[in-house]
């Protein structure tokens, strides 16, 4: 795998709306191509060397391109945005929209991610070791199309609004979430290993939501099954089973009715 490093040199002074930094874009150019792709500070276009110093050269494919970029990135938006393969690594915190639509490859962040990262993520894998911001593998503002596959793992805490309208897929949090998960659910796996503040599953369709710690007011439409013996993401444990929403309309499978799975686990 050939590998392109990023270093910034110019911070913007509103954002920067840098799509362009992805394997997909960078496959197949040397250096000196790639600092001639589009970047943009609200309407006016840029180039990317206006703002990064550029090293390597990019592989054949995104599959054969890795892209490790340093610096403070705080103002910099879409970074991996619609990538197919390869990898990025971000050593610095991001702004939104980092993986955003995401097909495949890999992404990296050595620090914290702003609002909708990996919103209306498909495929691929997000890592992210620090906090995430609001609407994580969300569905973007307006559409009902939220994270449909891949796996998003956050080391430390996240926003509100995590996995709305959310169709499959995985997202493992580290730490403790904000208000509304899995809002409009009709997919997916979230599981959280510290707390959980309130609006947990709210017209959840279908999917999985577990917490590790405790869940501060229980949504009223979620009804008490069952204590359960289960294994979540490496982790064995009893954990009592609520299915809900039950104030939402539900499909049927072979004849039963489907509802979404909450599971907090039940400490000694």
């Amino acid at each position: 795998m050939e590998t392109v490093t990023l270093t910034i040199k110019n911070q913007p002074g509103l954002f920067l709306e840098a799509d362009s930094i992805t394997p997909d874009a960078f496959a197949g150019k040397k250096a000196e191509e790639i600092v001639d792709l589009p970047v943009y500070v609200g309407r006016d276009e840029h180039r990317l060397g206006d703002f990064f110093e550029v090293s390597g050269r990019a592989g054949a494919t995104p599959a054969e391109t890795k892209i490790v970029v340093n610096g403070d990135l705080s103002r910099v938006k879409y970074i991996g945005m619609k990538m197919t393969g390869g990898e990025v690594v971000a050593n610095g915190n991001a702004d939104m929209y980092v993986g955003a639509w995401m097909q495949g490859g890999k992404i990296t962040v050595n620090g914290n991610v702003d609002a909708f990262a990996g919103t209306g993520m498909k495929g691929g894998e997000i890592l992210i070791n620090g906090n995430a911001g609001n609407y994580l593998g969300a569905a973007y503002r307006g559409d009902w199309r939220g994270m449909a596959g891949g796996k998003i793992i956050v080391k430390g805490n996240a926003g509100s609004d995590l996995g709305t309208f959310m169709n499959g897929g995985e997202i493992i949090v580290g730490g403790d979430v904000d208000v509304h998960v899995a809002t409009h659910a009709e997919g997916g796996k979230i599981v959280i290993k510290g707390n959980a503040k309130r609006r947990l599953g709210g017209q959840m369709v279908e999917g999985e939501i577990y917490v590790f710690g405790d869940i501060e007011l229980m949504m009223p439409g979620f009804a008490y099954r069952k204590d359960v013996d289960i294994e979540v993401d490496g982790t064995k444990g009893l954990f009592a089973l609520y299915e809900g929403d039950l104030g939402e309309r539900h499909r049927k499978r072979k004849g039963q009715m489907i509802y979404g799975k909450l599971y907090q686990r039940i400490r000694a």
